[in-house]
């Protein structure tokens, strides 16, 4: 994977899930040996749902059910009071 695709919502889809799909693009390019820039390596944090929101151009809640949906994926672990990181595969 040379470089990352941009987001682009599609209209037949759940916001959410698409997210975590983006997502889940940039943490499998952050396991290859030269990443490209805006990947997620594993032990990189995640931005936080705020964050997520104001760079998706989403709600906080919808942020806040793409994360928990790559927890779900086995993605991402969330550690309370320190954030959300990569997990090693």
């Amino acid at each position: 994977m040379a470089e990352i695709p941009p987001y682009s919502p599609s209209p037949a889809a759940y916001v959410y899930a698409e997210v975590a799909d983006h997502l889940a693009l940039r943490i499998q390019a952050g396991r290859q040996a030269a990443p490209p820039a805006g990947a997620l390596p594993p032990g990189a944090r995640l931005a936080g749902e705020r964050e997520l929101a104001e760079e998706y151009g989403i709600a906080i809640g919808t942020a806040r059910r793409a994360t928990q949906e790559l927890r779900e994926r086995g993605l991402v672990r969330t550690l309370p009071g320190k954030g959300t990181f990569v997990v090693q595969q």
